[in-house]
């Protein structure tokens, strides 16, 4: 009875872990061949919060390594800043992409 007790404790176990969620995510940007630099600047700042400086730094990344990340969030916020960084880029017509990576 004993042993029954514990495997079944160990097979709850294991699927506990197999199914626990990542804490945070990262939101990553990447590059585009008609997006203008400007722009990406301009959601830098507005969107992730980041001054003149560390956004046109960040939008060299994402121009010469073709993508990089942009912060890290909870999973919430992370697709949130994805939709709103995706709908604003959509209503000034550029295809700006984000994606979501588990950390």
């Amino acid at each position: 009875m004993k042993n029954e007790v514990n495997k079944e404790y160990a097979n709850n176990l294991d699927e506990s872990l197999k199914t626990e969620q990542p804490l945070f995510y990262r939101v990553i940007m990447h590059n585009d061949d008609f997006t203008p630099m400007e722009f990406v600047v301009r959601i830098l700042e507005r969107f992730f919060f980041m001054d003149r400086d560390k956004a046109v730094e960040m939008m060299m990344e994402v121009h010469t390594a073709g993508s990089t990340v942009c912060g890290i969030f909870s999973k919430d916020i992370a697709e949130s800043k994805i939709a709103d960084v995706t709908d604003y880029s959509r209503m000034h017509e550029h295809p700006l992409m984000c994606s979501l990576e588990s950390e």
